[in-house]
């Protein structure tokens, strides 16, 4: 089965380097396909957000191992999703779910109703 693609989004920083912004797009969760968060972890800096918006009942996302580090073998790890409330995580394990392409993937049970999107902090030098 492929998994529905979503990729992380990063704010931009204002010309005075005070304030950034970001512009959310959302994406509907298939349950029978799940989603792989591309690029995921590739600034490695333990800021990227998951934000899944759950509109049905109580539910629940697995993170599953990832394939690109020992450290996978702690196994997916399932967290709760309480109903009709919008749940924010911050993945601070990334050995553990990063996969060798640097992705980032999760599933829902079947009756899962609801959107998800990704941001990071940009890391990147401003020249």
């Amino acid at each position: 089965m492929t998994k529905d693609l979503i990729y992380v989004q990063y704010p931009t920083t204002d010309s005075t380097q005070s304030v950034a912004s970001v512009g959310i797009t959302k994406t509907i969760v298939d349950p029978d396909n799940g989603i792989s968060v591309k690029g995921a972890f590739a600034n490695k800096n333990n800021t990227l957000m998951i934000c899944i918006e759950n509109a049905g009942s109580a539910s629940s996302v697995t993170f599953r191992a990832g394939d690109a580090y020992p450290n996978a073998m702690l196994g997916d790890l399932e967290q709760p999703l309480a109903a009709e409330v919008a749940t924010v995580f911050q993945v601070q394990d990334v050995s553990r779910f990063e996969n060798k392409d640097g992705s980032l993937e999760l599933d829902f049970p079947a009756q899962f109703e609801g959107k998800i999107f990704a941001v990071a902090k940009s890391t990147a030098l401003n020249v």
